[in-house]
């Protein structure tokens, strides 16, 4: 599969990338690369191979949930940059 400049200009779109022209020509390239060397992948004989899930043989160490003291509320609002009586103030991150 080759990457043209359009389809490319719509992934930087996508993802919120920016670059100039002489990138652009390498971005191409690479990404045509990429997508060949995956296609290529699609060739691999996977019969018989069962799927993994991490890459690691570790096991999890889980403990036992234990009731515990926790942090009170007023404790927790003590070094609040911002707070009123009961809540954390945050700065609006959506209008």
């Amino acid at each position: 599969m080759n990457i043209d400049r359009a389809l490319l200009d719509k992934i930087a779109h996508l993802s919120r990338l920016e670059f100039d022209e002489k990138d652009a020509e390498k971005m191409m390239k690479d990404m045509t690369a990429i997508v060949d060397w995956v296609e290529k992948l699609k060739e691999v004989n996977t019969d018989g191979v069962e799927p993994l899930t991490t890459m690691s043989h570790e096991i999890n160490a889980l403990r036992e949930d234990e009731v515990k003291e926790h942090l009170s509320h007023e404790r927790a609002l003590r070094n609040a940059p911002k707070k009123d009586s009961d809540y954390f103030r945050v700065p609006k991150v959506l209008e």
